[in-house]
């Protein structure tokens, strides 16, 4: 993405976001999930990865109000 992002990629990558947090919360929290990071996909718990989903969904957000 480039070092500017737009307000439509903004607002793609959030909904790419709600979309992962709700999937992950129909999953038993026991269950082991993986996640990107970078290139690689590490193993992690379904707790973890919707924290680090609404982490970057609030980033986001907080990008789409200081362009608007």
């Amino acid at each position: 993405m480039a070092s500017n992002p737009s307000m439509i990629d903004l607002t793609k990558q959030a909904r790419s976001h709600e979309i992962a947090i709700a999937e992950l919360q129909n999953l038993p929290s026991s269950r082991a999930v993986y996640q990107r990071n970078g290139n690689l996909f590490f193993r992690t718990t379904v707790p973890k990865a919707t924290a680090m989903e609404q982490k970057q969904l609030d980033s986001a957000k907080a990008k789409m109000k200081v362009i608007q």
